[in-house]
């Protein structure tokens, strides 16, 4: 999949499918909003950015459409 920075991208949430900006690759465990996350090389994580709400949040590269 190659998602790059200032990409629009889509994920599922409990409220629907969103819409939004890729901000941030991880490619290293690291700690968002409290949270911890592991991400690697083989699994990185994107912080995203939602074009509705402007809030910001991490998914695994996986779980993120281009489309």
């Amino acid at each position: 999949m190659g998602i790059t920075k200032g990409d629009t991208v889509h994920w599922n949430t409990s409220q629907g499918r969103t819409t939004g900006r890729a901000v941030e690759r991880r490619v290293s465990q690291f700690t968002f909003d409290g949270q911890k996350f592991n991400a690697s090389k083989d699994e990185p994580y994107w912080i995203v950015e939602s074009s509705k709400t402007g809030a910001r949040a991490a998914h695994k590269e996986s779980s993120l459409d281009t489309d």
